[in-house]
């Protein structure tokens, strides 16, 4: 009995972490400022089903998430001839083999022009939990984001006539649509865009950090939550929170001027709000900051507590908190690249 008594012990002290918190009291401290796990099951298709139906498909082809619709997403999201040169696909600037992004500090689009506002292309994974869309987060839906890369001029620079020139003269893409909305389906640039969204809606990444916020405490290592605990600790959930630990629109340079502000003309919204980027895969998305101006994490870390916390994170403390990043690296769903639709005779030709 005194075996057990001793051995129950060492448990119990093993449960407590070197900053004086037992595992479950950080757990739950971290759910007290926000955090919150990637839903799973039922509760993760509802969700995305939701996000999917808020954009407001065309009148009669309602989302139900098929596969047929998630598929044909996918072909749409891979496929390069929806821009102008037949170059450029989602793909391009939002690779699923890095991260969801392009590692460039600025994106580029057609004839290699880059992004006019020197603006960073965030990730898609996980984007189906940002309540907004775009640094400026003037859209709310991933349909609406989808529309704008589109026709943008330098990026995929293709008007929606153009674009629906292209699918509806692939006699296998009409077919899809059928499979995937019914016969008397209309397809238009809208329901393209938004099927390319519902595909992004499907790319999520649990990790470890969710396995832990449902009460698993050996989830993370030790150093893991001791990064965890600094990070809430120097107030960086005031914007970094929610299930993507971002996401949502904040001031920026809140106490000081960002030190590459000077690089883009990018402001902000019209009240100089800035999408924050999830931490999700961070350590795989770099460079950092709208205009892509940080390689390592860890200065990263250190920037924005100078200005948006007015406070000094040590080389240190930026390395513990980037230790618990890594537990933000979450499993990518498995994604096999389409074979796309073959053109014909009547398919617009590229331009350059």
């Amino acid at each position: 009995m005194r075996k057990l008594a001793i051995i129950g012990s060492i448990i119990a002290f093993c449960a407590i972490n070197a900053f004086g918190e037992s595992n479950q009291e950080l757990i739950q401290k971290a759910k007290g400022v926000g955090l919150e796990p990637i839903p799973t099951g039922k509760a993760l298709k509802d969700y995305q089903l939701k996000k999917a139906t808020d954009t407001d498909l065309a009148t009669g082809y309602k989302p139900k998430m098929t596969q047929a619709q998630i598929e044909l997403g996918k072909k749409l999201y891979f496929d390069p001839r929806i821009s102008s040169s037949n170059l450029i696909s989602c793909n391009t600037c939002h690779n699923l083999a890095l991260g969801g992004v392009d590692v460039v500090p600025a994106a580029i689009g057609e004839k290699w022009q880059p992004n006019t506002h020197h603006l960073n292309s965030p990730t898609v994974f996980n984007s189906v939990f940002n309540s907004v869309q775009f640094w400026d987060g003037r859209a709310k839906h991933l349909g609406d984001q989808a529309q704008g890369p589109i026709q943008n001029p330098v990026e995929m620079a293709a008007s929606p006539k153009l674009v629906v020139e292209k699918i509806t003269s692939m006699p296998a893409y009409v077919d899809e649509f059928k499979k995937a909305y019914g016969n008397k389906v209309k397809i238009d640039f809208k329901l393209i865009a938004d099927t390319i969204a519902m595909f992004e809606e499907t790319l999520v990444t649990p990790s470890r950090y969710d396995d832990f916020l449902k009460g698993n405490p050996k989830a993370l290592s030790k150093d893991e939550q001791e990064g965890l605990n600094i990070f809430i600790d120097k107030g960086c959930t005031a914007c970094h929170t929610g299930i993507n630990l971002g996401g949502s629109m904040q001031p920026f340079g809140v106490v000081k001027p960002y030190k590459f502000a000077s690089i883009g003309n990018f402001k902000g919204d019209a009240n100089g709000m800035v999408k924050v980027p999830t931490l999700r895969n961070i350590t795989e998305t770099m460079p950092y900051f709208h205009n892509g101006q940080y390689w390592d994490v860890k200065d990263a870390i250190k920037e924005m507590g100078a200005i948006q916390l007015g406070i000094t994170i040590s080389d240190d403390e930026a390395k513990k908190i980037q230790t618990f990043f890594q537990s933000l690296t979450g499993t990518k769903p498995e994604i096999i690249y389409p074979t796309l639709p073959p053109v014909t005779d009547k398919t617009p030709k590229p331009v350059f």
